[in-house]
């Protein structure tokens, strides 16, 4: 699989959206733009916790785009065997590739046991809550053993900043 393409030096103008963006988001502890932009231009392998099967739903269309935007995206769905063409696991422990980054669009009631996983992965990925998603004590826990964590932020529009 090919690597992403670069997301360079966001303009000024990006920079911008990019910061209304974050700053809109519910968690003030997420973030800068220099090292959302740093995430998302390194980032390759993508473990979506939730990806649905449902084409409707944005668990599926926002994972596609990232898809079709040459990351590598894992599906983790106990209710699918394959997703997006690819084999979809039960539980993000029995991900035998690397992971760079946990994208969760599971509800906040029930986010926070998935962060601890994500925690828990010896490859150490970077942790994303979608749009609506909080887990406060757990995200916490996350940054301060060094992980980069994004709350309540929509990773379709910020890519979409960032792209161009």
């Amino acid at each position: 699989m090919n690597a992403p393409p670069p997301v360079s030096s966001p303009p000024v103008e990006t920079s911008t959206e990019l910061s209304r963006l974050l700053q809109a988001s519910s968690d003030p502890d997420n973030p800068s733009v220099e090292s959302v932009q740093e995430l998302l231009r390194d980032v390759e392998h993508i473990a979506v916790i939730g990806l649905s099967r449902n084409i409707e739903k944005a668990a599926r269309r926002v994972p596609s785009y990232l898809a079709a935007k040459g990351y590598d995206v894992i599906p983790v769905n106990p209710h699918a065997d394959r997703i997006l063409g690819r084999p979809s696991y039960a539980d993000l422990s029995e991900v035998p590739e690397p992971v760079d980054l946990v994208l969760l669009f599971r509800p906040s009631e029930v986010a926070g046991a998935f962060v601890l996983q994500a925690l828990d992965r010896p490859d150490q990925p970077a942790i994303w809550l979608q749009t609506g998603i909080r887990a406060d004590a757990e995200a916490a826990k996350a940054r301060a053993a060094g992980r980069l964590v994004v709350q309540d932020l929509c990773i379709f529009r910020v890519h979409r900043v960032l792209a161009g």
